[in-house]
């Protein structure tokens, strides 16, 4: 009789696992966005481990811009609006090289239905609803991206009573509902433009614009935003840095 194969378990370095414990302080809220975080002397005291082990572990969080560390001040809970913070989540850059942050105007905010896309790619149910925000966004005074985000109702219905939604909704996320996203998974595509977006962005209906669609995900995992951009992309492209 053979017997059976004995489980095999996956080992993690106590780095990575003290990486975890210290994201769920994130998570919690128990550090918040712009917040000075302990030493690492005083977390190695505190969870029993050594200062190199906590280093390790911040090296990490910092490499994923969840800190920042600032010479001769310490270490620090990242914040939505830092510069570097900004670009890792958007990609178009001028053809001279140039990076600039877009400027936004809303086009119009409401709620409804979620459609059969919406509820694949942000897991929701099938009698789910969500709050689609159309914006236009421009680079130096001219507009180029026209943009859907699409968010849980159950989770940012706030939004809706909200007089003003700012440029930077991911800052937003963080300080209303402490909501920090974490990573971003996009697909590309080449489509014709809407006669709807052709007006927006002055170009010609059939114009070729890049489609970007975005999933972003919070701390633990979830999508919370399903972002499409449509991008007229005369002067710009998008750049990604592969490793």
């Amino acid at each position: 009789m053979s017997q059976a194969a004995e489980p095999t378990f996956a080992y993690r370095p106590l780095y990575a696992q003290v990486k975890d414990s210290l994201v769920r302080r994130l998570i919690d809220g128990a550090w918040l966005p712009g917040q000075l975080i302990p030493s690492e002397m005083d977390l190695a005291r505190e969870i029993g481990v050594s200062q190199g082990t906590i280093r390790k572990a911040l090296d990490a969080m910092t490499a994923e811009n969840l800190l920042v560390r600032r010479q001769g001040r310490g270490t620090y809970v990242a914040e939505p609006e830092e510069s570097r913070i900004l670009f890792q989540f958007f990609r178009l850059v001028s053809d001279d090289g140039q990076r600039s942050f877009p400027t936004s105007r809303i086009l119009c905010r409401a709620t409804a239905p979620a459609t059969p896309d919406e509820r694949e790619r942000l897991l929701l149910g099938p009698d789910s609803r969500v709050v689609r925000i159309e914006r236009v966004r421009s680079l130096g005074g001219r507009p180029l991206i026209v943009e859907t985000i699409s968010l849980p109702h159950e989770r940012f219905a706030a939004i809706e009573a909200m007089s003003e939604i700012p440029n930077n909704v991911y800052r937003l996320y963080s300080q209303k509902w402490g909501v920090t996203i974490a990573r971003a998974v996009e697909r590309l595509k080449a489509v014709a433009a809407a006669p709807a977006d052709a007006a927006e962005l002055g170009c010609a209906p059939g114009a070729p614009v890049l489609e970007v669609a975005r999933v972003a995900y919070d701390l633990e995992g979830n999508p919370v935003e399903l972002r499409v951009s449509r991008c007229l992309t005369e002067g710009i492209h998008y750049a990604s840095e592969l490793r």
